[in-house]
């Protein structure tokens, strides 16, 4: 099933996207969820679910304002120096333990929406991601059973001001709309294996990653066993699980995205995000 969260006639909705079109599962739900973070942390997801398998649309996707897949997560946690490769393209250390950072909410960016360049660099750098959205609150979860928390997956961009990022990662990560999330959560019981996926990020249609996430340092269930034994995770949380190498930063000369660039971030399972890239 894939989900999304929406605006439509001013009201914010969710849906679940099928051949056509959407399906507006806020007004076929008796229980009217307009907000998927509060209908993943009632365990709404089976009945979304049984709703999804509805015939027709009931929306356009052009008759829609998309919203970032989760709009006001409690939580964006986000592991940095996550693939072998990147970290060596950054001239770092292998990590003995995931390096973790946040971002804030109004980071985000809907699905075909427009990120922002800050005026205050030109360094403005893509991370193509995997994220992770958490189905159950929890807390101190073993690797071994990490993954019957998770309630879906989705694509990120983690857009890096880098040389804000030298000297304080919280800022260099944290300029509004900078942060791409979406273009949908694929729920967790069609996509049982986080580490078996391929990733490509897209400048302006080139290639500038690819891998795959088996090629993880620390995998999804080794994340969620460390952030719970650090805090409590919640429903509707997201976790951007790291990038690999290619980023702009770790090439010669580097490779800045600029005003009217469009990044795309496909993942196998999941499908592509796409944004376009504007001045502030």
């Amino acid at each position: 099933m894939r989900l999304i969260s929406f605006r439509h006639a001013n009201a914010a909705r969710i849906g679940a996207v099928v051949e056509g079109g959407i399906l507006d599962l806020t007004t076929r739900s008796p229980s009217g969820w307009n907000s998927l973070r509060e209908a993943i942390a009632a365990k709404a997801l089976p009945e979304l679910a049984a709703m999804a398998k509805a015939s027709k649309p009931d929306l356009k996707f052009e008759e829609v304002e998309l919203q970032p897949v989760l709009p006001d997560p409690a939580k964006i946690l986000c592991i940095g120096l996550n693939y072998k490769s990147h970290v060596g393209e950054m001239g770092r250390e292998l990590p003995t333990s995931p390096s973790v950072f946040s971002r804030f909410t109004d980071t985000l960016v809907a699905p075909g929406g427009d990120m922002v360049r800050p005026r205050a660099s030109i360094a403005f750098d893509f991370e193509g991601e995997l994220a992770v959205v958490i189905g159950e609150r929890c807390r101190h979860v073993p690797r071994a059973s990490a993954l019957s928390f998770v309630a879906g997956y989705t694509c990120f961009v983690d857009g890096s001001v880098r040389d804000f990022q030298k000297h304080s990662t919280t800022a260099g990560k944290n300029f509004p709309a900078t942060g791409p999330l979406g273009p949908w959560l694929v729920t967790a019981d069609t996509l049982p294996d986080p580490q078996s996926l391929e990733l490509t990020t897209r400048l302006n249609g080139k290639v500038v990653q690819h891998d795959t996430t088996d090629h993880m340092i620390f995998d999804v269930g080794a994340i969620i066993e460390y952030l719970s034994t650090v805090t409590t995770l919640d429903p509707g949380d997201v976790i951007a699980t790291g990038t690999p190498d290619g980023v702009g930063a770790g090439r010669k000369p580097p490779l800045w995205m600029t005003a009217g660039d469009r990044i795309e971030v496909e993942i196998s399972g999941i499908g592509t995000l796409l944004a376009n890239v504007v001045d502030e």
